[in-house]
């Protein structure tokens, strides 16, 4: 009835064309957006934070509750206009559980402007109090504490406060630990037990508190008194902080958005009033117009100028209204309701002494309805902007996340979150954005801060007690060194060597190429699941060269794994396939046979298979000539003749390789599936072999180091895991601890025992985990790689079929670097023997030498060729050592074998 008395609709127009400047578009909106992600960008810049207006503040909260949290925690809640102390229990007895008792405290004016061990005492006074009303005064418990306010933080339990806000003005706090101020407070109480574990911001706490509900939740709201925000940002983005794995939460400080003048072309003549009244002037200019400390007084201000200007009450103004702070937020807040406003509204006039028409009160309620309409259009934009960021961070096209909200404003007025999730999701449009409604999000929110800081600091020492296992001090590397040394001196002498575990079998190769070599050779090469046919052609000369042509023939398990006799068939069905295929059926090539499995060699040509390793388990093959074996096949299939001139081992190879483009080249390194060196020894050092004269290649078969026990002290349960599954337990244990085909298993067996004890996966062994195999050593490539952000590792994981959450990624890239980089270390520490030797033999005092190397961990893994350098250089610090990348050691280097056979041989003859 009222309405239809008035002129509703000019009422409202001569408003709106008043406050035209306070209504903002949506294109204003979005530009507002673009601004603030501009400004979070330079607060995260280490080179831009210092001018930075938003701040950014790390805040060394690294991870959302997962639900596993447990305890009894208190917490203390400064900032607000209340000061709280709570006790909160948090139980995880299958269904998350948290049980809250607080109680309130006055912040009065003489403590809060008063000076800092004024504030600090009360502070400890209170909690105090609290502890002996709920009689927990002797209990240590760990406490979380809330202050609401920007504090450069550079860990969890430590803040240096920047600036007050709001209306704390307290002398002596600002550029100090506050955490340290209250400590000292507590020490004044001798019967309070407790510790401060966490300093949170009240976002952030917020956010804790609807993370516990809901996972999904990464930002946290506060429009209350203030205003602020924070978020989950990704380690690599924040310069302040050391390291790039994960994400932790970002306390945004956005109050201050404007602070350097970017808002001035939105700023009213009331905003400045405001400002200028206000205790801190020019400063958290964009809170200024959002927050609850402020909007009761911009609507005082404007309704004041329109009085002035005779557009309300007649013109008549009251000392109320010219007083400070009579309309406060909560009046506006009444203006507003659905129904009740507008009595409301003449309630409230007629108290401030005015006599309002019905026409003024309609005026008076819209201009409240446009001031926290503004409001509101702000926090939206700036939280428009921080959702795009995540979106963006995590190269989604559409992102579903949760926003944790709290505050007085957001809570109390009838209309304000319904406006503000309505602007956000305009905005928006590929963001579904859940609101969810914190409860008492600060005290519950420092307390679950603390309780995950709680129980990642109790998984860390869990983790890192595991990890130390895997961590060789220099003097395990040392004692590896030696221990080989003493190995690769057994294996060489005549009465040790039968039980020597690093075999040192002679491989009857005599010289390394020398340029002259020349001719088609035939190479074959067996080592893995593959097998491979190839024809090399070597030209001497000033255009020396080396061509190659092969195929690839796969060797299916079952043939593996069948007799001796299926294998060689196939192997030689291959053959003549490939000779087909290159229409040299009729010649009678010289062939080089690489065959990388440990070979007792009585001449180049003669070849006893010692055992199978590499998942090779053919029947009737141990102890039988292989050579023999592969010329009977051909004798069996009758359609084509070889000249088996060489068995090589792949190693040896390498070395070859190498050697041809490099004299220097004496040593030949295979670090990939399996792991082994060969090197040129001096015939004298060799007493299982007739002669003095001249250098032999030993290939030392180095994998079954410590089968005598010697490295037990560095090996680890999981190692020992590893072994025990596997087709020769007790058999190549250093090679199981550094090559390709074991690192994954190694990995598995540790995720398998955290995941046990709760601290990966959620505690759950999926079906995936627990089979052999699974997690090959190409995924430790990939995990390791420095390029790949921690949400790749995760698609790696999920992959695999584990579902693993940003913590559960790092743990896993933790485990994987631990595991390869001791194998790295072990490679070098052995590889340093092995230099040493070739020093001592040449006697010198330094020596210059070349390492061949091959193998796909080495030429693969981000890290494990610096690693293993990085050793040698340590262990061995008077030699100079090269490596170079074998190109096709164990078919480019059979063939050379052969061509140096070849011509040694025709040297013999004459």
């Amino acid at each position: 009835s009222l309405y239809l008395a008035l002129d509703v609709p000019n009422v409202l127009f001569q408003v709106d064309r008043y406050l035209y400047h306070m209504r903002l578009s949506d294109d204003v909106l979005l530009d507002l957006m673009t601004r603030f992600q501009t400004e979070m960008v330079k607060g995260l810049g280490r080179d831009t934070n210092p001018t930075a207006a938003v701040k950014m503040l790390p805040t060394f909260v690294r991870s959302i509750p997962d639900g596993s949290e447990k305890g009894d925690f208190l917490a203390l809640d400064l900032g607000g206009s209340k000061f709280r102390v709570l006790k909160v229990k948090v139980s995880e007895d299958g269904k998350q559980n948290v049980q809250m008792e607080s109680q309130f405290y006055p912040t009065p004016k003489e403590i809060i402007h008063g000076n800092a061990t004024e504030l600090f005492d009360y502070v400890a006074d209170c909690l105090e109090d609290f502890t002996e009303n709920k009689n927990i005064k002797h209990k240590k418990l760990p406490i979380g504490f809330t202050f609401s306010f920007p504090c450069k933080q550079a860990k969890l339990d430590e803040g240096v406060l920047l600036s007050w806000t709001k209306h704390f003005k307290a002398r002596g706090v600002q550029g100090t630990d506050v955490v340290s101020s209250l400590r000292n407070a507590l020490r004044k109480h001798k019967d309070v037990h407790a510790d401060v574990l966490a300093l949170v911001n009240d976002t952030v706490g917020t956010m804790m508190t609807c993370g516990y509900d809901d996972q999904r939740c990464e930002v946290g709201v506060i429009i209350g008194t203030g205003t602020n925000a924070c978020y989950m940002e990704e380690m690599s983005h924040i310069d302040l902080v050391e390291g790039d794995e994960g994400r932790m939460c970002i306390n945004t400080e956005w109050g201050a958005f404007g602070d350097d003048g970017s808002l001035e072309d939105i700023r009213t003549e009331f905003d400045r009033e405001i400002d200028l009244g206000s205790i801190n002037p020019g400063k958290q200019l964009f809170e200024k117009m959002i927050s609850g400390l402020y909007l009761g007084e911009i609507v005082r201000l404007i309704l004041l100028k329109m009085a002035k200007e005779g557009l309300l009450f007649n013109g008549e103004i009251s000392t109320a209204l010219r007083t400070k702070g009579k309309i406060e937020t909560k009046h506006v807040a009444a203006m507003e309701k659905y129904k009740d406003g507008l009595s409301n509204t003449k309630e409230i006039l007629m108290e401030l002494g005015l006599f309002p028409s019905e026409e003024d009160c309609v005026a008076v309620q819209h201009v409240s309805t446009i001031v926290s309409f503004r409001s509101a259009n702000l926090c939206a934009a700036a939280l428009a902007a921080i959702l795009t960021r995540l979106r963006e961070n995590k190269k989604l096209m559409r992102l579903r996340t949760t926003v944790g909200m709290d505050g007085t404003l957001y809570k109390a007025h009838p209309q304000y979150a319904k406006r503000l999730h309505k602007v956000v999701r305009r905005l928006v449009p590929n963001c579904d954005v859940r609101f969810l409604l914190s409860e008492s999000g600060s005290g519950k929110g420092a307390a679950m801060v603390t309780a995950v800081a709680y129980r990642l600091a109790s998984q860390r020492k869990h983790i890192d007690e595991i990890l130390a296992s895997f961590k060789l001090s220099k003097e395990n590397l040392r004692e590896v060194k030696t221990n080989m040394r003493a190995e690769l001196e057994y294996g060489l002498k005549k009465e040790t060597q039968p039980n020597a575990t690093v075999k040192m079998l002679p491989t009857y190769v005599c010289g390394t190429p020398d340029g002259t070599e020349k001719g088609k050779f035939l190479s074959l090469d067996l080592g893995g699941t593959n097998f491979r046919v190839l024809l090399v052609k070597i030209r001497s000369g000033r255009r020396k060269s080396v061509r190659m042509y092969n195929k690839i023939f796969a060797i299916p398990l079952e043939i593996m794994q069948g007799t001796g006799e299926e294998l060689f068939d196939h192997i030689v069905q291959c053959i003549a396939d490939f000779l087909e295929y290159m229409g040299i059926k009729g010649a009678r090539l010289p062939l080089g046979f690489t065959f990388s499995f440990p070979c007792r060699q009585a001449s180049i040509d003669k070849g006893t298979l010692v055992g199978w390793t590499k998942g090779f388990k053919a029947t009737d093959c141990e102890g039988e000539d292989v050579v023999d074996m592969l010329r009977e096949a051909i004798k069996r299939r009758n359609e084509f003749d070889l000249d088996i001139v060489a068995v090589v081992n792949d190693t040896v190879g390498t070395m070859m390789t190498c050697g041809y483009e490099d004299p220097n080249c004496e040593i030949g390194l295979i670090a990939g599936t399996g792991s082994n060196v060969c090197y040129m020894e001096d015939m004298k050092n060799i007493e299982i072999v007739e002669g003095n004269e001249g250098k032999m290649c030993i290939n030392t078969e180095w994998g079954g180091f410590g089968d005598n026990g010697c490295i037990n002290n560095i090996r680890t349960k999981y190692d020992k895991e590893v072994d025990e599954g596997s087709l020769n337990p007790g058999k190549q244990r250093y090679e199981k601890m550094t090559s390709g085909m074991y690192l994954g298993e190694i990995v598995r067996q540790i995720l398998i025992d955290l995941t046990k004890h709760g601290l990966l996966f959620r505690g759950q062994i999926s079906e995936t985990l627990r089979t052999r195999g699974i997690f090959e050593t190409k995924f430790l490539s990939q995990i390791e790689s420095d390029r790949l952000a921690l949400l790749q590792v995760r698609r790696i994981l999920q992959q695999l079929g584990l579902d693993s959450t940003c913590d559960d990624s790092i743990i896993v890239k933790e485990v994987c670097g631990a595991v390869s980089r001791r194998a790295a270390q072990l490679c070098g520490a052995g590889l340093a023997a092995v230099v040493e030797k070739k020093r001592e033999n040449r006697g010198v005092e330094h020596l210059k030498i070349t390492v061949g190397v091959d193998g796909t961990l080495y030429k693969l893994h981000p890290h494990f060729s610096r690693i293993l350098r990085e050793t040698v250089k340590e262990l061995a610090p008077q030699c100079d050592v090269t490596f170079m990348l074998s190109e096709d050691g164990s078919g480019k280097g059979a063939a050379l074998i052969t061509a140096v056979a070849k011509r040694l041989h025709s040297v013999g003859e004459n």
